[in-house]
């Protein structure tokens, strides 16, 4: 089996946001993707915008020189995410906006526009056959199967399920519709706590199945009839929808990565990760507060092949340390997704890393 080149260029956040762009776009440029844009594609840059209160998310102007490189080839470029599972300010495309442009991802500094991915709410999803170990058809945000090139750029971190989130996770719980993170976070339905249902009926109206209904004075879903989309888990104004979460970090793992491989399907060739090993904390992005680092900063890694990129960026991590830290901050076998990610042909864990 050949290896998957990995480039690598060192950077510290604390060179200043002009000479990471600098560096973002030299690195961009070695992957040789600008001859998968052509004229009038629709650019997807996939990024995650931070959790209101986080600091550590990759900042907008670091991607501003790479952004005009991909605008000379196609003006249809565009920042994009999906809506969040959890209630809260990423969980609707309005606030979710909003909080995009708070956090400086805005096209008055950036030049191009932000667009969610499954629409207002979350509903907008496409399903596409892969027929893998866990996941037979993944629920994708319907945006991605109109968009022509996908830029992955992902904040290399600690996370309590998965180890470490990168360029699978972004991909996979990233690109999934609501109805696909929960297809990936959990193996059971949404339950209604009459304790805290006052029977508004919010529910009812969302439900794209009429899965809900009264009982004893609470609304109560249908197990037979629920299709588990999780509308009624964000709608519900009281918080009385709750999910048993997955506790089973292997099947989460896999499941990402399968819907990591439904994503590459999508867009083939036409599809490059960029990773940033900055300001690596030990929980993701979606924490709304302001962790420090647990290490020095490393660079910035970008392939062709996440799974590659992935096994160098926590190999770095690992190496840098001289131990396995990456274990010892979370508990969590982190190789599931990579050595599943392999197996399912989504890409190499064997890598040549080309510094620059």
């Amino acid at each position: 089996m050949t290896s998957s080149n990995v480039f690598l260029i060192p950077a510290r956040e604390d060179e200043g946001t002009q000479r990471l762009s600098e560096k973002t776009k030299k690195i961009f440029q070695r992957l040789n993707f600008t001859e998968h844009i052509e004229k009038n594609s629709f650019v997807a840059l996939k990024i995650h915008f931070g959790e209101k209160g986080n600091k550590g998310h990759i900042k907008p102007l670091w991607l501003l020189d790479t952004i005009n490189v991909i605008k000379s080839r196609s003006n249809r470029v565009f920042l994009t995410d999906t809506n969040t599972l959890y209630v809260g300010h990423r969980s609707n495309a309005v606030d979710h906006t909003m909080l995009a442009h708070g956090h400086g991802f805005d096209a008055r500094k950036l030049g191009i526009p932000v667009v969610i991915a499954d629409g207002l709410i979350g509903r907008n999803s496409d399903e596409l056959s892969i027929n893998k170990q866990r996941i037979k058809a993944a629920r994708i945000a319907s945006l991605f199967f109109d968009s022509d090139v996908l830029l992955c750029l992902s904040h290399f971190t600690g996370h309590m399920l998965t180890g470490f989130g990168a360029a699978i996770k972004n991909l996979g719980m990233g690109c999934a519709s609501r109805a696909g993170k929960l297809d990936q976070h959990s193996d059971v339905h949404p339950k209604v706590n009459p304790k805290y249902c006052n029977l508004c009926q919010t529910c009812f109206d969302f439900c794209p199945e009429q899965a809900i209904k009264e009982k004893e004075g609470s609304a109560f879903i249908e197990s037979e009839k629920c299709i588990g989309c999780g509308e009624c888990l964000v709608v519900c104004p009281n918080g009385a929808v709750k999910m048993t979460w997955d506790s089973d970090k292997i099947r989460i793992q896999e499941k990402m990565a399968e819907y990591a491989y439904a994503v590459s399907r999508i867009f083939g060739q036409k599809m490059a990760c960029i990773n940033f090993l900055i300001h690596i904390t030990k929980d993701c992005d979606c924490m709304c507060k302001g962790a420090s680092p647990f290490m020095d900063d490393i660079g910035i890694l970008a392939s062709l092949d996440p799974v590659a990129l992935d096994q160098a960026s926590v190999d770095i991590v690992n190496e840098r340390n001289g131990k396995d830290i990456i274990t010892e901050k979370t508990g969590v076998d982190w190789s599931v997704q990579l050595e599943h990610g392999e197996k399912i042909g989504l890409g190499r864990r064997e890598y040549r890393l080309i510094e620059i």
